[in-house]
Parts: C-alpha cells; structure tokens; sequence
C-alpha cells in the first residue's frame, strides 16, 4: 500500500551510494516535516531504499498526508514523540519541520516562533538523555543577502523577516542543548511537493497553469538544488555522524525571476504571464532578502566530493536575458517537461 500522496517523488538509481544507513547504526530514522518540500521528498526517498526502517511525521490536522510510515502529530507534543522515539527505538532524525511561509510569519510571529523555535526546542526535549542522531535543515533566510552573496557559515546572520530570525533562534537553540547535532542550510529544494502548489517550482508552475500572473523578484539570488542530490548527501550525513553547520548550496546562482523563467519556457507557458521586479518596489509585507547565495565548500571537503550538479543541469535552460524565456525552439517545451528537466536530474 503506498502513502495516500497527491504524487509520488521518482528518484533515479537509489543505489548509487549502496546503502550507508545500514552499516551506521542510523536506523530506525524518523523524518519530521514531511509536508514541505525537503521533508516530503527525503522521506520518500529514505523510504524507498530502507523501507518499514523509515518513518515520517506531519501537522496533525494535515489528515490528507498518510501512508505506510507516516505520523500524524504535532512537534510540540513532547511526551507523544519522546513515546514515539522510544516505542519505535528511533536511532537518528532529519528535522525537516517547520513553516516557510514568509507573509504568514510576519503576520503572526507567535505562530512563527512556536512552529520554528518551540517545536525545535520540544523535538530536542524528547531526545534529551538519548543518543539520538539529528540532522537539522535550516535556510539560506539567515542572511540578509546585502553583503553581495556567496556566504561562508563563519559569517554573521542578520535575516530580514521574521521567518528567518525564528530559524536563527532554532539554530541557536540546537548548538546549545545538542552540539553533536548536524545543521544544514539549504537554500530552494527543487522537486515536488505533496499538495502541488508549494515549493518554487510547483508554485510558479500552478499559476501559470491556471493563466494567472507571477510576479518574481530580478534580485533576490538563491542556491537552488535538486532533491535528489540533497538527499544523497543527507544520507552521507547520517551515515558519517557529521556535526556542526555547514552550507548546502547548489552550484548555480539564480534569481527568482529567472528560476520562474525556466519554469515558464520549460513548461511552454504563455511568457506574458511573468512578471518582475525589483525588491524594493514591493510591498513592504513580507520583507525580502536580496542575494543570499551560499557557498558549500565546507561540506565539500567532508564528504570528499561535490555535493550537488547544477540546477537546472541542462545548460540550455539557464536565461541569458529578462526576455530569454519568450525564446523557444532550442528544447521540448511542455508541461511534461517541468519532471524531466526540472525535478529530476539528468
């Protein structure tokens, strides 16, 4: 029986790395978070390869997420998941777990702190007195993006929203009470998502689906990277008991505007529906970062190799201008292609 899942994730030879978890102690290995992008993903991978071994937590009230695996129960309910843990004698965690949600956060940063500091502080109560591994995902939102990108993890955070101070608080909270933990940040994880609206791709490509306009910012620059490689080298994580924090960058610098412009040309959308400008000609609610690109040599060096391929790895789709995407003859165009070129590597 497969999770009860709008789609399914397809990843390529998931033996490429063998299967590291087996011969780490890493398993059981419990997946929270699992209705974002990075979560819902990881977990589908890790369930794939190391099957019944592998469990994954959602939002209660998030019934339509279920499945084989799947735990529906708040991160702030500490004694249910210190229960959980131990019933299911959990070995390691990859908190994936929090709300992304930049306008939301701003608007309510009560909810902000207690979904992403509280519900941090409550998983890291529940493994307290335990040899409980954790891997912690956090974002490239830490940085303001005004110091000209290309972030080194030895550098100062200053977020500009609230979403990104409540994830430097959760950091901080983990290099407190688990220094052994792993904290990654990771920047725009490409691949789908459970309700096929959230994430960048999905959420770009649901609008220009639907006719409607999506208005993207010319200098807001991310790390993008696939899925794919972001779990891979998750595992390698796991499996070699890395600590400390270390960036997860893709290769590929890339606005927002021509992350929707790949999005638009790839799936043969009409190129009237992309709209951009620049940060500072928005709204003042949400706040938005400028360049916070990051620089991933650290996690390099220790998993002795490059951590990810760029993203999009075909050469072809990266946008040469602001009008590049209403060129089209030199790839397929179509709404198939978006899983192709954009989801999954080549």
């Amino acid at each position: 029986m497969k999770p009860n899942i709008a789609r399914q994730p397809k990843f390529g030879d998931l033996e490429q790395f063998g299967r590291p978890l087996e011969q780490s102690d890493c398993l059981p290995l419990l997946v929270t978070g699992i209705a974002g992008v990075a979560g819902y993903n990881a977990f589908s991978y890790f369930r794939q390869k190391y099957g019944a071994a592998v469990f994954g937590q959602r939002p209660e009230r998030n019934w339509p997420l279920s499945g084989p695996g799947v735990l529906g129960i708040d991160l702030d309910e500490t004694e249910a998941i210190r229960e959980f843990i131990q019933s299911h004698q959990i070995k390691s965690i990859l908190n994936c777990g929090g709300s992304c949600a930049l306008k939301s956060c701003e608007l309510d940063p009560e909810m902000a702190n207690r979904v992403n500091v509280f519900g941090v502080d409550s998983l890291l109560n529940a493994i307290t007195e335990t040899d409980v591994r954790l891997i912690h995902l956090s974002i490239d939102l830490v940085f303001s993006g005004t110091r000209g990108g290309g972030h080194h993890e030895s550098q100062p955070t200053d977020p500009v929203t609230v979403y990104g101070q409540t994830m430097v608080r959760a950091e901080k909270l983990i290099l407190e009470k688990r220094p052994n933990s792993c904290i990654m940040r990771i920047s725009l994880p490409m691949g789908v998502s459970f309700n096929g609206h959230a994430g960048a791709i999905d959420w770009i490509q649901s609008r220009f689906a639907k006719g409607k306009p999506a208005t993207l910012y010319f200098d807001e620059v991310r790390t993008p990277v696939y899925v794919e490689c972001l779990n891979e080298v998750i595992e390698e994580m796991l499996a070699g008991n890395r600590q400390g924090l270390f960036h997860a960058g893709g290769p590929e610098q890339l606005s927002l505007y021509e992350i929707a412009q790949i999005v638009n040309a790839v799936g043969g959308y009409d190129p009237d529906l992309l709209q951009g400008c620049f940060r500072m000609e928005a709204g003042p609610i949400p706040p938005r970062a400028g360049n916070v690109t990051m620089i991933s040599n650290k996690l390099a060096q220790v998993i002795e190799r490059s951590p990810f391929v760029s993203w999009p790895q075909d050469k072809r789709l990266l946008p040469t201008s602001r009008k590049w995407h209403y060129q089209r003859g030199n790839f397929e165009s179509a709404p198939t292609m978006i899983e192709r070129y954009l989801y999954q590597r080549g």
